[in-house]
């Protein structure tokens, strides 16, 4: 139990020292912008395959799982808003991170794991290249602005998703689902969730890099890596949303 907790204070510690170093770096020059706009491009235009798969199945699904309840109060008219203050508000956000977690953390943590194995990194500072600026820096961005972007994607798929759903077993027009959606979404329906995303997005680059720039030698640690930011990722969304439904709850 001493060990347990001993190796938690150790982790928090590094981590927030970590965390530091990157609001130092970032308004230092150089400023690796071809290194940003190539991870801005791995991270969000490779990730849109799987976020459009993703999006349009919870929307699909969402509706088809919605509709016989809402037929039981006589309120079938009111799927469409539903589905898109769902998708918009909670759903969307949410699964599309954990998504991103899942594909985006892992890799950069097996990516960055392999290079500190096989001394990559060590080599970059031989070349008096700093590391921790070229790698870790452009990657906390790239998550941090793809990562929202990801998700107003994952919104409108999810929605048309949600009008394919609608119409398995009813009929409307594609302008009249949608006009039903716009007059019931607010503006204000979507700060809280884009706010949120910004920081899941940059806590998947940050728990990503820290786990692969911090692995230990051998090769099994390359995975050990991938796996661990897997997990932690995932946890932190999880206790992201918790926290800004409360904010949410208190100002909106």
């Amino acid at each position: 139990m001493h060990t347990y907790l001993k190796n938690i204070f150790e982790d928090t510690g590094k981590v927030t020292l970590f965390t530091g170093r990157f609001f130092k770096e970032i308004i230092k020059p150089p400023f690796q912008i071809n290194e940003f706009i190539r991870q801005c491009y791995a991270i969000g235009y490779k990730s849109l395959p799987l976020v459009s798969i993703t999006g349009f199945i919870m929307g699909l699904v969402l509706t088809i799982q919605s509709r016989p309840t809402m037929i039981q109060f006589g309120a079938e008219s009111w799927l469409p808003s539903m589905v898109s203050l769902s998708l918009v508000r909670e759903i969307a956000p949410v699964i599309t991170a954990l998504i991103c977690a899942g594909k985006i953390a892992s890799g950069i943590g097996a990516e960055l794991g392999s290079m500190k194995v096989t001394e990559q990194i060590d080599a970059m500072e031989v070349s008096a290249i700093n590391p921790y600026k070229y790698l870790v820096v452009t990657r906390i961005l790239a998550t941090t602005l793809m990562i929202p972007i990801l998700v107003l994607y994952a919104d409108l798929i999810g929605v048309f998703g949600g009008y394919i759903g609608f119409n398995v077993r009813g009929s409307m027009s594609m302008f009249a689902y949608f006009s039903e959606v716009i007059e019931h979404l607010d503006f204000i329906d979507f700060i809280p969730a884009v706010i949120k995303t910004f920081f899941f997005g940059f806590f998947i680059g940050l728990i990503g890099c820290y786990k692969g720039f911090n692995a230990s030698s051998g090769t099994a640690s390359v995975g050990i890596a991938a796996n661990e930011a897997v997990v932690a990722a995932s946890l932190s969304i999880f206790i992201l949303d918790m926290l800004a439904v409360q904010i949410t709850d208190l100002f909106f």
